[in-house]
């Protein structure tokens, strides 16, 4: 068995290297990446182009145990202090390339107007992204995202678009098909799990939230792709790390569809709201907003409901469920770290200090207080210290309801 560890990032122009062809030569395994071909020693990450990518030791340990099981030890990635973020569980629904023959008339839903099925792929990531958003029909919406995600990731889609422009803008609010949309108020309680009625309840109000998620992943991506920062474009790291949460906001999407139809129900069969896109809508002037209230503010809260949900289920023997209500939390840490890198970028390029901003941001655009209580160690994990959350009020308006549904 040959085991070894690379950085993920190609370190020309930011590939992910999870994708990557491994191919056997004359001085060994290499890594190919799949947009330009640079190929990297597996052993050292040299380069015959002269770049370098990072290694890592791996050594093979006996656990101690009795049975004789090994443990695999990765070397650390430098000096100072780190953490391990993710152990990521693969569901294997969402293992495989996507089908494209789904990408067919017979997805598209009666609301999907026919001259715009009738066009050719988008050239350009933004494009796409405008496409996904317009997109009424979920099913079609998580196809068309694994089909931009896959042909971004892999180079086959070259263009973020930066420099074209858009045949049209984003939409105010992206459209929804079959479903009955409330006010937030409106929507009937779920209750807490312990009966098959209840766990339907809340998985359905779980699958609106993670369709709101994709297109609040590719709202990023197409109402600020061409922003510039300090009068350098966003780099390309960006659009890979939101385009990685849209397909992982489909994946959620899918996972729970998918329950909702083994307990014998399906999605469009509760009453939903949109009370997350008010969100989006009252920070979509602004980069930092957006992901300060989305991604620091709702989806961080998320980290904390999450664990007392997986319980709920677990107590009630719905396993199969807390399989998927475990996946999705693995994924939305990585998501408010996404957020959190992508704000502390932006201080960065400002010259501000994060913790203060953040806060400032949340007095302007949230209303009510952050409530608690906090899960500190997920958040933590996402680098969102107390200090960024505690003892914080929004000012904006009336208070908005942070409950057990919150993204």
């Amino acid at each position: 068995m040959q085991l070894y560890a690379m950085e993920s990032t190609c370190p020309h122009l930011g590939a992910d290297m999870g994708h990557a062809d491994i191919e056997d030569t004359d001085v060994g395994l290499v890594a190919v990446c799949p947009w330009h071909r640079y190929d990297f020693d597996l052993k050292t990450g040299h380069s015959e182009t002269g770049l370098r990518a990072c290694t890592f030791e791996i050594q093979i340990r006996n656990s101690g145990d009795e049975g004789n099981d090994q443990v695999i030890w990765v070397e650390a990635p430098g000096d100072g202090e780190w953490e391990v973020v993710e152990l990521r569980p693969v569901s294997e629904d969402f293992a495989d390339p996507p089908n494209l023959s789904r990408l067919s008339l017979n997805d598209a839903g009666p609301t999907q107007p026919q001259e715009e099925l009738d066009q050719p792929p988008p050239t350009t990531l933004l494009e796409w992204a405008v496409l996904i958003l317009n997109t009424s029909q979920p099913q079609l919406k998580v196809d068309r995202t694994r089909q931009a995600v896959t042909a971004f990731r892999t180079g086959k889609l070259k263009s973020v678009g930066r420099n074209k422009p858009l045949a049209r803008p984003p939409p105010d609010m992206p459209p929804r098909d079959q479903l009955n949309v409330v006010q937030p108020g409106k929507v009937a309680k779920r209750g807490k799990a312990g009966s098959v009625k209840s766990r339907i309840a809340i998985l359905h109000a779980l699958a609106n939230i993670e369709q709101w998620a994709i297109d609040l992943a590719w709202d990023m991506i197409a109402r600020f792709g061409k922003e510039k920062i300090d009068g350098d474009p966003l780099p390309h790291q960006f659009f890979l790390d939101w385009t990685k949460v849209a397909e992982d906001e489909s994946k959620h999407f899918s996972l729970l569809r998918n329950r909702l139809e083994e307990l014998g129900s399906y999605y469009g069969s509760h009453t939903v709201h949109a009370g997350l896109w008010e969100s989006a809508q009252q920070t979509s002037h602004s980069l930092s907003s957006r992901l300060c209230i989305i991604h620091l503010v709702h989806e961080a809260r998320g980290l904390d409901v999450n664990p007392a949900t997986i319980a709920k289920f677990r107590n009630a023997g719905d396993l199969d469920s807390v399989k998927v209500l475990e996946i999705i939390h693995h994924d939305e840490i990585t998501h408010v770290t996404a957020g959190h890198r992508w704000f502390s970028f932006l201080c960065e390029k400002n010259g501000v200090d994060p913790v203060a901003t953040f806060r400032e941001e949340v007095r302007n655009h949230f209303s009510g207080a952050l409530k608690g209580p906090f899960n500190e160690e997920d958040r933590r994990k996402a680098g969102m210290t107390p200090d960024f959350y505690e003892d914080l009020r929004g000012e904006l308006g009336q208070p908005t309801q942070m409950n057990d549904q919150t993204y």
